[in-house]
């Protein structure tokens, strides 16, 4: 029996795959050694890559490994250093949720009011006011002359349009909270915000400004908070997911290590981070190991694009920036941001025209009778 790197879970030797989260066990190796404490020795994609690094920049030696960058599952929390690729910008769900409604329309009008209850909405409509950024010196000049001559109806009116303009700007937020949680409730459960959300719909529908504004509040905080708890396992999924297109681009086939994404994913969408966290780091490596020689013949062809380019006198620089930048993500081993770098040297290297090789200019034709030049001439 041997132990399944993924899950922990003990596997036949003759096995193919792993009972539990299905991972080949052609990748058992690759992800075990990937997910160790790992040697003195850097693996040997690395030293390809200097390699090949070192043979374009000739000005340099192979880019030296940044003190004390730890390996992705020493450091489950970490964030690409690069700016993620288009492909990652656009997450597919991971779980069926919901969406919820939008407000029906604006909350109707509180019922009429006058003297201290007038004074008291007038008051609470300011403050509100000042929390979420609406002017009201115009509203506030127009009442306090209202005030002074005692014209109730002019002070209600005033303190109605207080009432909607809040009320507008009430429901501006919900609507932007909402769907915030629409889009995060397709990733992670959030069954508290959705308290709260129905909450501020109950207030709002009360007329109690001040009870939605707090509810609010408190969806924006408890949103930030699932948002900052969960944006690893998002992270390292849209890595994964990268990694699947970008086999299937060179032409390779992901599937041996397909199980632990799924796991990764369902662990996910029912709301178990840690796990979630821990299958998808090592789906990463599983997908990575059968990404690895088919990206790397690639790079040996952009790299020789990139000596015959350099040859003819193009600027390379760019395109050389790029493969630096590839160099050190893979070190880091964020494999997102080595595939976005080599996504944009490969654009770069592909939109050159070919080096066309210029043959010598036949010898000039000598005039019949002429004297011909001796070749010491």
């Amino acid at each position: 029996m041997v132990v399944c790197p993924a899950c922990g879970i003990e596997t036949p030797a003759s096995a193919t795959e792993c009972p539990s989260c299905r991972l080949a066990t052609s990748l058992f190796d690759a992800v075990r050694e990937a997910a160790g404490p790992g040697g003195s020795s850097d693996p040997a994609y690395l030293r390809t890559v200097a390699d090949l690094l070192q043979s374009v920049d000739l000005t340099s030696g192979a880019s030296p490994a940044p003190a004390g960058v730890p390996a992705l599952l020493d450091q489950p929390a970490r964030f690409p250093s690069l700016p993620p690729p288009p492909e990652l910008t656009a997450e597919p769900p991971t779980r069926k949720a919901e969406p919820l409604a939008p407000l029906p329309g604006l909350p109707a009008l509180p019922p009429a009011a006058s003297g201290a209850e007038l004074r008291r909405r007038a008051e609470e409509y300011t403050a509100l006011a000042r929390r979420l950024g609406i002017d009201f010196s115009s509203l506030s000049a127009r009442l306090a002359a209202a005030s002074l001559t005692n014209d109730g109806p002019a002070t209600e009116g005033v303190v109605r349009e207080m009432f909607v303009h809040v009320a507008s700007s009430l429901a501006e937020e919900f609507g932007s909270e909402l769907a915030r949680r629409n889009e995060v409730a397709q990733h992670v459960p959030t069954a508290g915000v959705d308290v709260e959300l129905a909450a501020v719909r109950r207030a709002l529908a009360l007329g109690d400004a001040t009870g939605a504004h707090r509810r609010l509040v408190h969806v924006r905080d408890e949103l930030g908070q699932i948002e900052d708890e969960w944006a690893t396992g998002r992270i390292l999924l849209a890595e994964c997911e990268l990694l699947e297109t970008t086999i299937r681009e060179l032409g390779g086939d992901p599937a041996p290590a397909l199980g632990p994404l799924a796991e990764g994913r369902r662990s996910l969408a029912e709301g178990r981070r840690e796990p979630a966290e821990r299958m998808l780091a090592r789906a990463a490596f599983a997908l990575w190991a059968i990404l690895e020689p088919r990206f790397l013949e690639d790079l040996r062809r952009l790299r020789d694009r990139l000596v015959e380019e350099r040859a003819a006198g193009a600027a390379v620089g760019p395109a050389l920036d790029e493969l630096r930048g590839m160099a050190i993500e893979l070190r880091r081993r964020n494999f997102a941001g080595a595939i976005g770098a080599y996504r944009r040297l490969k654009g770069s290297v592909e939109r050159w025209e070919p080096v066309v090789a210029t043959a010598a200019p036949p010898p000039a034709e000598v005039p019949a009778g002429a004297e011909r030049p001796s070749p010491s001439q």
